[in-house]
Formats: C-alpha cells, sequence, structure tokens
C-alpha cells in the first residue's frame, strides 16, 4: 500500500465534498430527519438509556476479552443443529471457500441482504466474475449497486442519493419515468426483486448476532429481503466477523432495541430472525444446507491491541458517523474503506493496512460526539488518540512532521520562547509552515501581537 498515495487521495475527495453544497444539503437533510427520529426512539422506549448502555458494552466487552471461549461455545451448538461453518483467516480464504460452495452445487444466481461483511469481501464482482447473477435486495444496496458504487454508510447506503437521483438513475436503468415518487420507485423494485427471491439457487445474508448459547444467527431488518434470501434459495451463506458474538439467548432482548434505536430510531425494526441451521425434516421453509463463514480478516490484529480491542465491541449501528462532523462534510466515499466514519477510522488501519490507512485516525476534530452517542460505550474519541500513538511510535509518520511536532511542542511549552518572539514573526513562521494544509479556502487565522501573559504584565506592573 502506498500511503502517500491514498493519503493524497483522501485529501483531495475530503476537499471535493466538503464544498460540494448539493451533497451537504443531501447529507444534512438525510441526518437531520435521523437525528429526530433517534431522539424520539429513545424517549418512548428507554427509562434508564445510560443503564442499557452500560449492560451492552460489559456484555459486549467481556465476550472481546474472552472471544476464543465463545466461539468454541458457538460453533459447537451450531454444528449440534446441522449447520456447516467455514472459518477463514482472510477474504482470500473466504471467498475461496465460499466459490467453492458454488462449483459443488451448481450456482448460477443468488440475492443476497444487506451485509458489511460481504462488503468487506467485495464478494460480489467474484461472485460475477464465476458465473453467478448477485443482486443485492436491500432497496438502498440494490440502489448503489445499480449505481455502479459501494455503500455510502453503514445503515443507509443511498443516503448520499435525493429522491431525485435515484428516479433518475431508474429512469436510465429501467426507463421508468423520471417522475416517479419513492413509493412508485419501490414498487418497481419490489416487482423486480420477487423474480430473483423465487430463481435464485443461493441466499447469502450477514448476521447481526452470534448467540453463543443456542448457536443460532441473529438477523434484524426492515424489508424482509433477509428472511426471504434465507428462506427460499436451497443453500444459505452466512458471513459474520468473529466479533459478532454475544453470550446467551436472552441478551438479544437488549441488543435489538439499542441497535435500532440507535441505527435508525425505531423502537424495533420490522422482521427480527433467530435462525438455528438449515431446515428441520418437519419444517416446509428454509434451505437444505446452510454455511457460516467466520471471518478473521485483520480482526485478530486488533485483539492483540488491549486498548483498541474495545472497538470489536461495534454493534454496527452507524450512530457515530451521524453524529461526527468530519463524516457529515466530507462524506462515507471520501474514507475508501467499508467502514467509514469514527469506528471505521479505529478498525480499517488493522483490517487493511495500517500504514496505508494511518491517516483515518487523524480525520477528527476529538469533539467526543461520537462517545457520547455509541449505545455500546466505545470512547472512540480516545481509541482515535491511540491510533495515532501508535502511527508515530511505530515509525509510521515521516522524519519531518516528526521535527516540526517536536519544535512546536517545545516551544508551545516554554513561555519564554512564545514571549521571544513577535506576533507578527509568528504570524509569519504559521503561514508559511501550516497554510498549506489548513487549506486555501479558510481563512488563517491571525494570532495576536501580545500574548496574554504580557499584557497581564503590562497592565500590573
Amino acid at each position: 500500500m502506498n500511503a502517500s498515495s491514498e493519503n493524497k487521495r483522501f485529501l483531495e475527495k475530503a476537499k471535493q465534498k466538503g464544498f460540494d453544497k448539493d451533497h451537504r444539503k443531501t447529507i444534512n437533510f438525510n441526518i437531520s430527519k435521523y437525528d429526530l427520529a433517534v431522539d424520539k426512539g429513545h424517549k418512548n422506549l428507554y427509562s434508564n438509556i445510560e443503564l442499557a448502555r452500560k449492560r451492552a458494552g460489559y456484555i459486549k466487552n467481556k465476550v472481546v476479552n474472552e472471544l476464543d471461549k465463545y466461539l468454541i461455545e458457538f460453533e459447537d451448538n451450531f454444528l449440534k443443529s446441522g449447520g456447516k461453518i467455514i472459518w477463514a483467516r482472510d477474504s482470500t480464504e473466504a471467498l475461496n471457500e465460499i466459490i467453492g460452495i458454488v462449483n459443488k452445487h451448481g450456482i448460477s444466481s443468488a440475492v443476497k441482504s444487506k451485509s458489511m461483511t460481504t462488503e468487506e469481501l467485495e464478494l460480489n464482482p467474484v461472485l460475477e466474475k464465476n458465473g453467478v447473477d448477485t443482486v443485492e435486495t436491500d432497496l438502498g444496496e440494490f440502489i448503489v449497486q445499480q449505481a455502479g458504487q459501494k455503500p455510502y454508510h453503514i445503515v443507509t447506503p443511498a443516503m448520499h442519493m435525493s429522491k431525485e437521483d435515484v428516479a433518475e438513475l431508474y429512469n436510465e436503468k429501467f426507463d421508468t419515468p423520471s417522475d416517479f415518487s419513492p413509493e412508485q420507485l419501490t414498487l418497481y423494485t419490489r416487482g423486480l426483486l420477487r423474480e430473483k427471491f423465487q430463481e435464485a439457487d443461493l441466499g447469502i445474508t450477514g448476521a447481526n448476532f452470534l448467540i453463543a448459547d443456542t448457536g443460532s444467527i441473529a438477523v434484524t431488518e426492515n424489508e424482509g429481503n433477509g428472511m426471504l434470501s434465507m428462506s427460499f434459495p436451497k443453500i444459505h451463506i452466512a458471513i459474520a466477523g468473529i466479533e459478532k458474538i454475544i453470550p446467551r439467548f436472552e441478551d438479544i432482548a437488549l441488543f435489538w432495541p439499542l441497535l435500532a434505536t440507535h441505527g435508525t430510531g425505531q423502537q424495533m425494526t420490522v422482521y427480527n430472525s433467530i435462525i438455528s441451521g438449515p431446515k428441520k425434516f418437519s419444517e416446509k421453509d428454509g434451505p437444505d444446507e446452510m454455511y457460516l463463514v467466520l471471518l478473521d480478516n485483520g480482526r485478530s490484529n486488533l485483539l492483540a491491541h488491549e486498548r483498541q480491542r474495545q472497538a470489536l465491541s461495534c454493534i454496527r449501528c452507524g450512530a457515530c458517523l451521524n453524529a461526527c462532523p468530519v463524516y457529515k462534510n466530507i462524506g462515507g466515499h471520501t474514507y475508501n474503506t467499508t467502514y467509514t466514519g469514527p469506528i471505521g477510522s479505529i478498525i480499517m488501519p488493522f483490517i487493511k493496512d495500517f500504514n496505508g490507512y494511518k491517516h483515518l485516525s487523524f480525520a477528527s476534530s476529538l469533539c467526543g460526539k461520537c462517545t457520547t452517542v455509541c449505545p455500546v460505550k466505545i470512547p472512540l474519541h480516545e481509541l482515535l488518540l491511540v491510533n495515532r500513538n501508535y502511527a508515530v511510535k511505530n515509525g509510521y509518520s515521516k522524519f519531518i512532521e516528526k521535527q516540526v511536532i517536536k519544535f512546536s511542542t517545545k516551544a508551545l511549552n516554554s513561555r519564554k520562547m512564545m514571549d521571544m518572539i513577535s506576533g507578527s514573526t509568528k504570524n509569519t513562521m504559521a503561514k508559511k509552515f501550516a497554510a498549506k494544509p489548513w487549506g486555501k479556502n479558510r481563512e488563517f487565522p491571525d494570532i495576536a501581537e501580545k500574548s496574554f501573559n504580557q499584557l497581564w504584565k503590562e497592565k500590573h506592573d
């Protein structure tokens, strides 16, 4: 990974999106609707939301620190129910195993419900390359698939598109009227997907949670496409990161409402499914075979770090993205990663390449809003600082950056040095070294001619 080229691409894209008024208008409108819904959802559901967050954070943190124990328990119970588990160390192993299943069963068509883990694997193009017609069945995912894009947001993949954008896209792709309303677009998509569900050989889903004591996967969604993807096709492949474990079946009563209220503002999402292996002899619906791909793909790298491993507690609600002032200005595609915003900035350097993606940890104002809204109380803004520290200590920063920081730290910690230099000289030096990264679209602040210390002495001498 060329670290400088990825950082340069990020800065260029951030500049472009940050000053795109149409983009800002769309995102601010969509997130404002989310904020209202979430506030209402919290008030209606929780008498003590802090207690719910503390309990959820404790459970997930316990799981992360005893992950091997819970994974073994889950595997044992899942196998007893007739499921098959594939352990994948990285994306290459996962993809090879999935294509092996495709070839074994002669699969030519697949339906997919929403899954960020499959995005992490970049599964769709691999399936298409191997002759499998693959269709996203979540409405937002279907829209970005037709646009040839990646999801913009963890929860709402097409958040960056207005209803007019979607109508125009459908007009180009399906020759529908360019003035179709959102309801008409949804009904049209429903008609297309019904046929795909009936014809598909393979159903692919993610898993919001893996329940250790029952060996079950829990999937929560709003459109029913996940349920159809699991019940219509003869083969079902679920793909989940190893961190998705929760200990007990009873815990789902805590986590599902937390995920719903923080993700969309609902008290509960519309469809909630718990699947324990393929269909049984007495059951009419469901797959003949069910596979679960348990994916590591860099999560063990994160697990090895005592502080940063807490990020594995994330339940993918997307709340930190919606709260982050940086994300709300530069948008999801700027990150060029599967997981974006504060949580993505912490975990993606470990999943992909730390040197190549270390800049993401610096894409933060450190305002702490992400930590405030996290349903499992991950100290996100603190972990961003830990990542920054890790980057410097492990030699991922440039020599000139180290020297500038070393000198500036020494100068800023010395009142004598600061007062020795006049305000005009400080301004000249600051603009010479900092004006470029500050950006030409922002007015560079002027440093006062005299410091508060100097003014105080003049007043009282």
